[in-house]
C-alpha cells in the first residue's frame, strides 16, 4: 500500500461529515465525538505507535480488520480490552478512512441507543 498524506486534520474532516460527529479532546489530545461519546482520537497513552489514530468498534468488527490487514490495524496490551483498534495514518487512505468512520459512527450511536433504552425501562419499572 502507498504511503497517504491521512493526519489528523483529514480525520476530522471526514469526521464531521458524519450526523452528531463534534470536535472535542480526550486526554488532551485532539478527539471527535458524538454527544460526548467518544469516536476516535490521537491516542494519548504512550503504547501507541507516533502517528496513530484510536477509532471506537466493536470487538468482532476489530478482530476482522486486525486479520485483514496487521500492517494497517494494530492494538496494544494497553487498548485489549477496550472496544477500539489503533490505524497507522500512514498507511490508510481516505476511502478506507471513510468507511471506518462510519463503521465506528455506526458503533457508537448504537451503544448510545442501547443503553438509552435501558434507561428508559429502568425509569418505567
Amino acid at each position: 500500500m502507498s504511503k497517504s498524506r491521512v493526519n489528523f486534520d483529514t480525520v476530522r474532516k471526514i469526521g464531521l461529515a458524519l450526523p452528531g460527529v463534534e470536535e472535542s479532546t480526550a486526554y488532551g489530545s485532539p478527539a471527535l465525538k458524538i454527544r460526548g461519546k467518544l469516536l476516535g482520537c490521537v491516542p494519548a497513552h504512550r503504547s501507541a505507535e507516533p502517528g496513530s489514530l484510536v477509532v471506537r468498534l466493536g470487538f468482532d468488527d476489530r478482530a476482522e480488520l486486525l486479520a485483514a490487514a496487521p500492517d494497517l490495524y494494530y492494538v496494544t496490551d494497553h487498548y485489549l480490552d477496550y472496544t477500539a483498534v489503533l490505524v497507522r495514518l500512514s498507511r490508510v487512505t481516505p476511502d478506507v478512512l471513510r468507511d471506518l468512520l462510519g463503521t465506528a459512527h455506526k458503533f457508537v450511536t448504537a451503544d448510545e441507543a442501547r443503553r438509552s433504552t435501558s434507561r428508559h425501562r429502568r425509569k418505567r419499572a
